[in-house]
């Protein structure tokens, strides 16, 4: 990591250790909007790290502006840090002004092997008209505007929907977040669309992938972290239970599960602005989704009663962990994605499919 990506992550890292208190996250689990907590990423710059210098971007690399996701993830930032910093990227890589405020993604979630019903996006009076229905929408009645990727005549466009213009149907995954159900019947101005460079419908389903990757890793770490601590300070039988075989065995699975769903999110930091970067992702979302399950499982083992318990922290993590694993493609979903890849590969294709990824 360079010199830059090292001061950013150092200062998200002391940004989320002062506004991520106990108190904002239970005022965002009542379903408050931490508008102060916001401003002050804003004001630190971080939704436009994807953003390239010459729009008004950090101007570094992907992967190092992406290690701000993984912290905010660490931190259970109750803020659509990741989904902004995306639809910046695709709104700056169309042209078109961003409106500033945090803003989501509309995603089709596409089951392996089926045609999903795409959002239609036709010319109207100067203008495009969208239409279409968008299911569970992070943060999407919380937002100032949603971006949506939707064909017109076969080609992919980019679309800035501003607050308002779509219907919103509430709901929310088990962490509490926003998943809002949003129906789109609007006219748009032409400033407001333009052609996608190198985006698809899929393409945006993958990079929400790749996101929740990144994520679940920054989660997990934390999570391992806690655990460690918990089993090195509480005490049974006159000794801490980190000292005992049986807690040290299910430390070492977790630690090994952290290290890998890293390991995948470094490949899906990498794979998320490539054009072609999907097989990279489909097994890091496959391996993140697998690692969130299984560390989970271990770390409120580890804590006992104390991990189920409201007021301690481990929920606000670990509830973020099962959320995320099946938001963007569960990893089934994934895996039978590469599955398919594989097979259509065929046995010449298979080996340079592998390394490639």
């Amino acid at each position: 990591m360079s010199e830059t990506g090292r001061i950013l992550v150092d200062t998200a890292t002391r940004l989320f250790q002062n506004i991520v208190t106990p108190k904002e996250l239970a005022r965002a689990e009542a379903g408050e909007w931490l508008g102060d907590a916001w401003n002050a990423v804003e004001e630190l710059g971080l939704p436009l790290a994807l953003v390239p210098e010459e729009q008004g971007g950090f101007g570094i690399d992907p992967v190092e502006a992406l290690a701000a996701v993984r912290v905010a993830a660490a931190f259970a930032l109750p803020l659509p840090l990741g989904e902004t910093m995306l639809a910046n990227r695709l709104l700056a890589g169309a042209g078109i002004d961003a409106p500033g405020g945090a803003l989501s993604v509309a995603s089709a979630d596409i089951p392996a092997g089926r045609t999903a019903r795409p959002l239609a996006l036709e010319p109207e009076n100067g203008g495009w008209r969208l239409t279409g229905v968008a299911r569970r929408v992070p943060w999407g009645s919380e937002v100032s505007g949603v971006v949506v990727v939707a064909k017109a005549d076969g080609v992919p466009h980019v679309a800035l929907v501003p607050a308002g213009r779509f219907a919103v149907a509430p709901g929310n995954n088990l962490a509490g977040e926003p998943r809002d159900d949003l129906t789109f019947d609007c006219l748009l101005e032409p400033s407001q669309v333009a052609p996608a460079a190198g985006v698809t419908p899929e393409g945006l389903h993958a990079a929400g992938a790749a996101l929740r990757s990144i994520q679940i890793a920054g989660a997990l770490a934390r999570v391992l972290e806690m655990t460690v601590q918990y089993a090195n300070e509480r005490s049974q039988f006159g000794r801490p239970i980190g000292k005992f075989q049986a807690i040290q065995q299910s430390l070492a699975v977790l630690a090994g599960q952290t290290a890998a769903a890293s390991a995948a999110a470094d490949l899906a930091a990498e794979a998320i602005t490539a054009p072609a970067g999907n097989h990279r992702i489909a097994v890091a979302k496959a391996r993140t989704g697998e690692a969130a399950g299984v560390a989970a499982a271990i770390a409120h083992q580890v804590h006992g009663a104390i991990g189920f318990t409201h007021e301690h922290s481990l929920h606000h993590l670990t509830r973020r962990l099962w959320s995320w694993r099946d938001e963007f493609g569960n990893d089934a979903e994934w895996s039978r994605r590469l599955g398919h890849a594989a097979i259509a590969a065929g046995a010449d294709g298979l080996w340079p499919m592998i390394t490639a990824a």
